[in-house]
This record gives C-alpha cells, structure tokens and sequence, in this order.
C-alpha cells in the first residue's frame, strides 16, 4: 500500500473514532447542560473540533480529548450566556467595537508575544527571526551557522511549536502547576505523536485544567499549517479556490510567474478531474523546505478510480473528450508525478514542483 493510500486510509479511521465517541460526548454534555436547547448543537461542535484535531493527535489521545473539549465546549456556552444575561440591560451592539478597549487588547497581545519570544533562548529566537522577519531561507541560514537546511528547518519547526504555547501561556497570564505541562503543551503544538506517548499527554489533559483549556488552541489548528492548505473539492468554485490557494502558497518561493502559472494549471487540471469523476474530494497544498524548496499537491477522492492507469496516462487519452491537459499534461508540467488508482476506491495523485537555482523564469 501506498503513503497516498495509508493517508486516504487514515482519514476514513479518525472519522470512524469520531463517531464511536458520540454516546459518551452526549453523555457529557448532558450531563451539564440537561434538556437545554442546544445540546445537541454542543455535541455537533465538540465532534467537529475532535475531528478537525485528529490528524495532530495521536488515536489513543481521541477520548480524553473529546471529554476535555467536550467540558470546554459547554463552559464556553456558559459563559457566553451569562455574559448576554448581564448585559441586556443595555440597548447596545455587544459585537467589538474599535475602541480603546480593542486597542487594549491588541496591546496585550503584543506583549504577551514580547514575552513568548524572550523565554527561546538566543539561538532560537536569533534563527527564528533571521527566517521569518528578514526572510533569510533555511539554507543561508544553515551555511552561517555550519549545519544543514534539514536541521534548520527542523529548529524552526521546534521554536515555532514552543513559541505558540509560551505565547498562551503569557496572554492568559497562566503559570505552569507541573513540570508536565509545558512538554505536554509544546507536544501538542508540534503534532509530535511519538512525543504525545512518551508525555502521557493523554492522562495529563484530564489531570490538569490549565492545559485542557490551553489544548484547544494549539489542536484545533488542524492541518492548516503556516506553510500547509486543505482544500475540499465539490464544485467548479472550489477548483477557482484551489488554484488561487497553491498560487499563494507558491508564491512564498522564488517560482518565477511562469512557474506559478504551470503550478495553478496543474492544480486546476487536477481539481477538475475530482469535480467531473468523483464529484468530491480534497487538495492539500504543501511547502517542503528539507532538504529542497519546492511545492507538493495532493488531490485525493474517494470516486471510482481509473481502471487502466497506464492507458489514462498515455498521451492524447481523454476520458470525457474536454480540451483540458488531462494528466499526462499534468505530468509533464511538474517535476514529479504519482497517481495511485484503485477501481472503486478512488485516486491519489501526487506531485511536486521544485524551486529552481536561478531567477530565470
């Protein structure tokens, strides 16, 4: 079996977990909330947040988990209505508006990130900077320091982790109980499942109510990485999303307007076929800095697959007689192409662009 296939495996077993941890979640949250109204809404929003964290926890940690958000999904909605409650007195719009107090919290923020970024130590908060403010790329930043852009990369990836949870840490003003908390915290940010097990993350989360209420923020980023998109594909709007979406990310590298032209027409290609064949699916755009820089598309769908793979991928071959590329176009625009296929469980496609040496374009 394919990486491809073993991903499209994966996301159809963290959507099984999920649903295998209603009973217990409608438990929870009646358990608080009784015959409210909204109870089943509150089941709904913890389920979705369980789902949209599972590919950043490992499957173990899916039940404390769901029990964590499930109390903060409940207390949320307690709060908010008491908060409506004391202030109905007042024929006011309660929405935010740009105030001295908005400006307040603004200023809190920044010095809760002025904190964050004095708790790395030198060498972390000199690299981080180096790369994210000044724009320094991982392999000059390797050569001025004798490592590796690998290396690099993986620092950065480590102090971004740290960073974000130095950064609630410091805005919700919390102190750590435990010596637990922070590498728990910093194991969740990071997506790091081996780490998670060895941090018993899982039983700290029940244990400690500081870092369930922090966890959420930290796991509901998703998969929706800083250098990271997903996608889903249902309709020719999506595909004018995707395209735009892998041009925006692509433009984070040095691809020249024609290469940025050749990606967006690849994904489009791509996205299309998802449209016309499978009616849905989804695309995940990628930036890979280790140990090149390039860009990587995944289009995934669960349609009816290609029978004849190598037939669809011969040239002048179109199953539905439309003008487009067709994936031997696709292929031959991008530097690396893979297409898993399997009849009646759908295709994988795979490809990769690298960023060139030169400025040419």
């Amino acid at each position: 079996m394919s990486a491809a296939e073993r991903g499209d495996e994966g996301t159809g077993h963290a959507s099984a977990d999920v649903a295998d941890l209603i009973p217990m979640v409608r438990r929870i949250v009646g358990a608080r909330v009784g015959s409210h109204p909204a109870a089943d809404d509150l089941v709904q929003e913890t389920l979705t947040r369980v789902l949209a964290a599972s590919d950043s926890i490992e499957p173990g940690m899916l039940e404390p988990y769901a029990i964590v958000t499930a109390r903060n999904v409940v207390a949320t909605m307690w709060r908010d209505e008491d908060r409506k409650r004391r202030n109905q007195h007042r024929v006011i719009d309660l929405s935010e508006p740009d105030t001295p107090e908005a400006q307040l919290v603004l200023d809190e923020e920044q010095s809760a990130m002025a904190r964050a970024l004095s708790r790395l130590d030198e060498r972390e908060r000199r690299t981080l900077l180096d790369h994210e403010v000044a724009g320094t790329d991982t392999k000059t930043l390797a050569q001025s320091t004798g490592s590796t852009a690998g290396a690099i990369a993986a620092q950065l990836n480590r102090t971004r982790a740290r960073l974000r949870v130095e950064y609630l840490l410091a805005l919700h003003n919390v102190e750590p109980p435990t010596d637990r908390c922070r590498p728990v915290l910093i194991a969740l940010s990071s997506g790091d499942h081996r780490r998670q097990r060895e941090v018993r993350a899982a039983q700290h989360l029940l244990e400690c109510e500081d870092c369930a209420r922090l966890s959420q923020p930290l796991l509901e980023r998703g998969q929706q990485r800083e250098d990271s998109l997903r996608i889903t594909i249902a309709a020719d709007s999506d595909i004018v999303a995707a395209r735009g979406a892998a041009r925006d990310v692509a433009s984070r590298l040095k691809f020249g307007p024609t290469d940025l032209t050749v990606i967006a027409t690849a994904v489009s290609e791509v996205c299309r076929n998802i449209v016309r064949f499978a009616s849905s699916g989804e695309v995940v755009v990628e930036l890979l800095e280790s140990p090149r820089r390039g860009i990587q598309v995944v289009a995934r769908d669960a349609g009816p697959g290609i029978r004849d793979v190598e037939k669809a991928m011969s040239d002048g071959y179109s199953t539905y007689g439309g003008l487009g590329l067709g994936l031997p176009g696709v292929r031959r625009l991008m530097d690396e192409f893979a297409i898993v296929s399997e009849p009646g469980h759908g295709t994988t496609v795979t490809m990769t662009k690298w960023e060139r040496n030169t400025d040419d374009d």
